[in-house]
């Protein structure tokens, strides 16, 4: 029968506390060699020097530079105008979109009563307020139609809330939001740009149109 003689435990934990040595970082990349710029080497800690992939910084996210864009609801139908405008919202039509910055625009909305819903949406379609906790009952629902005819500002602020970021980012985006019932909104010193007729044309078919 054989035995194996195991190293006493101290000698294994000063075996083990051996650094091992330095190995030298290879700038080689899938077997290609790759440039660094003067005085930076690869173990040098900063700027990524291989990734030249554009990303927006804090000044093109500046909430004093955004334009301002406005939108007439008359006529156009809930879901599709919402999707445009939180499309508008959070800057995903530009080129330097990114999800981690709000690279959107400020939306107005005006003739938020004549904005349409199809089919029985306008019976159908609830809406829920939550209650006090503690008292079962006092969660109340709202038909499409109370609400509108109540508050038709709050229909498409609640569609387009629904499309946001669910944290701090979607929530100060949400700001740039303007809804009005009319036709008439205070920013005109904002020089707003009409974008109706694209949003109507990119969401909406000929037949879709409604004239309000």
């Amino acid at each position: 029968m054989e035995f194996i003689v195991r190293p006493p435990l101290a000698a294994a934990a000063a075996k083990t506390s051996t650094p091992a040595p330095m190995v030298q970082r290879s700038v080689a990349t899938r077997g290609h060699s790759v440039k660094l710029p003067e005085g930076v080497t690869a173990e040098k800690l900063g700027r990524d020097v291989f990734n030249k992939t554009y990303y927006p910084k804090g000044e093109d996210a500046d909430a004093s530079r955004k334009p301002w864009v406005v939108i007439d609801a008359a006529g156009l139908r809930l879901g599709r105008l919402s999707t445009v405008a939180a499309t508008y919202l959070r800057g995903g039509n530009t080129g330097c979109y990114t999800p981690a910055f709000n690279m959107g625009v400020n939306v107005i909305v005006v003739n938020a009563d004549k904005i349409v819903v199809t089919g029985n949406k306008a019976l159908q379609k609830k809406y829920y307020t939550l209650g006090v906790r503690g008292k079962p009952g006092s969660m109340k629902e709202e038909t499409y139609e109370k609400l509108h005819a109540r508050q038709p500002a709050r229909v498409i602020e609640k569609a387009i809330k629904g499309m946001l970021p669910k944290n701090r980012m979607g929530r100060e985006t949400f700001t740039h939001l303007k809804v009005y019932a009319g036709a008439e909104h205070p920013h005109a010193a904002q020089n707003p740009t009409d974008v109706t007729a694209d949003v109507a044309a990119a969401t909406h078919k000929a037949h879709m149109l409604q004239q309000a």
